[in-house]
């Protein structure tokens, strides 16, 4: 096992009695901890923010006024270079080849973080904070089928009507793995099947075909690269990005108001929260649908880049941001409340659309989604916390999404046990300005081949 850095400050379980109950905040101490708010954006690269890269042809205002006023770590990296093991590592502390092996397909998967195992979400909980997780899931929850004596999935080939009971609600979601609240969508917005999950229930179980609501090709459509992803004659594209499979859909699902939909969620939660529980901290954990395929941006960004349909979406991505800090701002929560920014992996972009636009999504970094190279996983990771942390300040040593729990549990003084978040180091010293070296010696990463890669020092 890799022995964790002492700079941790993590307190081990010990065997006593009572420990649970020591885990239980007054109100006061309740009142005085920071509320959390984690905006994960999907597939944008390190150099799609413009404060990260000066030569880049996207611009990211709202994120860029986070940097400014917050700590820009400019060594970080996900967990993976793909959206699962990337998302795993973030909610369990741990890296994703630890986790046991199993079949997956498109928004179907099963769980894949075992019961029992701490996420952020549960050592939140333990500390006294009310969590929800608004977004993109992509880990896996247990569907119940029409006929449990048939496999879920019919035909893997065509896809179509699965033998999943859309009535009944999944099991082993978000909210057993330490969220009170969910409103997820199962996995990509190019994956089926497309459709809301409210604390386990389909919100629509009126279940159709995409390709019978959405027109497989328009009359200006011209494929690129990408239509290899779009197989069968089904799936539906439409442009360069634009692009999504055929499969199961609640009718009333609406591909192009995705986004929008989520970030509604996941601001009426905080208004919510704070309307209902004013004295009780939250955590909202916020998976972004977007900068991922299909490229959607709403009307109010359209034709608002020069980079095109991608910079449009980039548009409301950083959006997003803005849309956050507004509501901390106008209910009075936004000193003492962290805001974390950051993205899954690198961007899909290959190098003939780095040719066409004159735009690196990665920066300066080989490499792209799904790559061990540097691209494929170093990330925007931004932390503004007015409270504690001092505006525009820098951090250049190594440090991953996976530290996200450690972290929470050394602020809250929650114990960990060595099963859990083995993965894992402290970056609340850095936050709170009392340490400045490398918190970590070391960090492991996957590609989208399962190849593993070790980075150290130079």
């Amino acid at each position: 096992m890799i022995m964790k850095n002492i700079n941790q400050k993590i307190v081990r379980w010990m065997p006593v009695a009572g420990v649970a109950a020591c885990l239980v905040p007054t109100v006061g101490e309740a009142q005085e901890k920071p509320n959390v708010v984690i905006i994960l954006a999907d597939d944008m690269g390190y150099g799609d923010v413009s404060s990260f890269n000066p030569l880049a042809r996207t611009q990211t205002p709202h994120i860029d006024r986070l940097a400014s006023q917050g700590l820009n770590f400019r060594d970080a990296h996900a967990g993976g270079a793909v959206s699962i093991p990337s998302r795993y590592g973030l909610l369990t502390g741990r890296y994703f080849f630890r986790a046991p092996a199993k079949d997956s397909y498109w928004g179907y998967l099963p769980p894949l973080i075992d019961n029992g195992r701490e996420t952020i979400g549960s050592v939140m909980q333990k500390a006294g904070y009310t969590t929800a997780c608004v977004g993109k899931w992509h880990l896996g929850v247990e569907w119940q089928r029409k006929d449990p004596s048939q496999p879920q999935i019919l035909n893997r080939q065509t896809l179509g009507y699965t033998n999943t009971d859309f009535s009944k609600p999944v099991l082993n979601g978000p909210n057993e793995m330490g969220f009170d609240y969910s409103f997820i969508l199962p996995a990509s917005l190019d994956m089926p099947p497309y459709v809301f999950l409210r604390n386990g229930q389909a919100i629509d179980a009126d279940i159709v075909l995409t390709a019978d609501l959405y027109p497989t090709a328009l009359d200006r459509t011209v494929y690129a690269w990408d239509r290899k992803h779009a197989r069968n004659e089904e799936d539906i594209y439409w442009d360069r990005g634009v692009w999504w499979r055929n499969g199961e859909m609640s009718r009333s699902f609406k591909v192009e108001d995705c986004l929008d939909h989520i970030v509604d969620e996941g601001i009426s939660f905080i208004e919510n929260h704070v309307a209902g529980q004013p004295d009780k901290p939250f955590m909202l954990y916020l998976p972004l649908t977007g900068l991922h395929t299909p490229w959607m941006p709403n009307d109010d960004f359209k034709g608002t880049s020069a980079m095109g349909t991608y910079g449009n979406f980039i548009g409301q991505i950083d959006d997003v941001v803005a849309r956050v800090n507004r509501v901390l701002s106008r209910l009075g929560i936004e000193e003492n409340t962290i805001v974390i920014f950051a993205s899954d992996n690198g961007s899909a972009w290959e190098e003939e659309d780095t040719q066409l636009y004159g735009h690196a999504s990665s920066g300066p970094w080989r490499g792209q989604k799904g790559d061990a190279w540097e691209g494929g996983h170093r990330v925007p990771f931004l932390v503004k916390w007015p409270a504690k942390i001092q505006g525009g300040q820098t951090y250049d040593n190594t440090v991953s999404l996976i530290d996200l729990l450690a972290t929470f549990a050394d602020m809250n003084h929650i114990s960990l046990n060595d099963q859990d978040a083995e993965d894992s180091f402290s970056l609340y010293p850095v936050l709170t300005g009392q340490q400045k070296e490398a918190v970590r010696n070391h960090l492991i990463y996957i590609s989208s081949s399962g190849n593993l890669a070790i980075t150290a020092g130079e």
